[in-house]
């Protein structure tokens, strides 16, 4: 397995406390393999074997029984074990009441909760006002560049710049790297991701049956992506495409596209009136290796590309990400976390004049004091007037 040290790190210091962890993510993200690394911490630190119960919900062995029966082989280890018992839910949105189950782990047992989903309702409703305050929830991505940097010092032995190429083109899904695909056989593998979404994650779950309509606004999400987003866009994009949708069903595509983690909407945010914006939200998709799968043309809409890697990267980093606004200047982000601010412009080249000017005037005319910085695949730093230059790859490895 690739080590994901900075969850482990994340979650450390929740371990043994009466507190549910929930780990939330696209499918095939690393879940999974984030528990057993979750069990391997533990069984270094002393733990045994027999202290640990995972059950995984994809199962059709315990998809046919009902939340009552789980609750008792639950409860049974729990009871059984002399010593405190580890508990790891696997997918848990793959059976009806869960949340029940899991609520009542929590009150009838002493038992250190770990559960795993792939749909951010996870936190909505029942769960969400039985658990508040009890809870915290560890995001999972897809792998980012420097992880994958590093498991490429001892299996793959790429350099930097071929390897960054591979990531544009692939993504991060970790199967891809830990089994060593070829480029072929990767997307074939990103393909079966995207359809497992699709039909597993919305189809099924939500009862639709036009999948060609679904499928093509997904399709619509990943030749739009790093972009301005409308309601009315995609509903010109389909009239053009001889199909017609409601509001009420587009709006509730797009919501099953972000339950299943699929796409993120990012909300503007006014610099100057230090507010919130209600429209023009901005498009991200969850992994770029997917969208090459699905569309294709990665290396031709670089700049796009090269934008929704940075804005994945400031998500793992825990910063609250907004697209920025100032008169009429766009910024491309406005990061928050922890009362820090960081603003950021991504570029594919700064080669032009009017592109420098572009990216750099736009940050200067902000006259605050929070870091400001241009990212782009330059090797000469272009730094002027306070405001840093570096290096895409550069700032990804660190």
């Amino acid at each position: 397995m690739i080590s994901r040290e900075n969850y482990i790190q994340k979650i450390k210091p929740f371990i043994g406390k009466d507190i549910v962890k929930i780990i939330t993510g696209i499918r095939r993200s690393g879940k999974s393999s984030l528990l057993e690394l979750i069990k391997i911490e533990l069984l270094n630190k002393g733990a045994e074997p027999s202290q640990f119960l995972t059950i995984n919900f994809e199962d059709l062995s315990y998809q046919n029984l009902s939340v009552s029966e789980i609750n008792e082989i639950i409860k049974n280890f729990c009871y059984d074990n002399p010593k405190d018992s580890y508990i790891f839910l696997d997918e848990v949105q793959e059976i009806s009441g869960w949340e029940k189950l899991v609520n009542s782990l929590r009150v009838t047992t002493s038992a250190d909760l770990y559960i795993t989903g792939s749909n951010s309702n996870l936190l909505s409703g029942e769960l969400a006002t039985h658990l508040a305050g009890r809870y915290i929830e560890i995001p999972v991505f897809p792998l980012s560049f420097k992880e994958i940097s590093e498991w490429n010092n001892s299996s793959i032995h790429l350099n930097s710049e071929n390897l960054f190429q591979r990531y544009v083109k692939l993504g991060g899904f970790p199967f891809i790297y830990a089994s060593g695909l070829d480029d072929q056989a990767a997307l074939s593998y990103l393909l079966d991701i995207y359809q497992s979404i699709m039909l597993k994650d919305v189809v099924a779950r939500y009862g639709l049956r036009d999948i060609e309509l679904l499928n093509r606004v997904f399709l619509y999400f990943f030749s739009n992506f790093s972009q301005t987003f409308s309601g009315s866009s995609i509903t010109a994009f389909l009239k053009n495409e001889k199909r017609s949708i409601s509001q009420e069903t587009l709006y509730n595509y797009i919501a099953y596209a972000q339950e299943a983690f699929l796409i993120h909407l990012v909300p503007r945010y006014d610099i100057k009136g230090k507010r919130s914006l209600s429209f023009q939200e901005k498009l991200f998709i969850a992994d770029t290796g997917i969208r090459e799968a699905v569309f294709g043309y990665n290396e031709r809409d670089i700049s796009q590309v090269l934008e929704n890697i940075v804005f994945l990267e400031l998500l793992r980093r825990g910063y609250t990400v907004n697209i920025g606004k100032f008169d009429d200047n766009e910024i491309d982000f406005v990061c928050a976390k922890a009362g820090e601010r960081l603003y950021l412009q991504v570029a594919y080249m700064l080669v032009e004049d009017r592109t420098i000017e572009r990216e750099f005037s736009s940050l200067e005319k902000i006259n605050d004091n929070y870091p400001k910085m241009v990212l782009s695949l330059d090797k000469f730093d272009r730094r002027r007037n306070g405001i840093r230059h570096q290096n895409i790859i550069d700032f990804l490895l660190e």
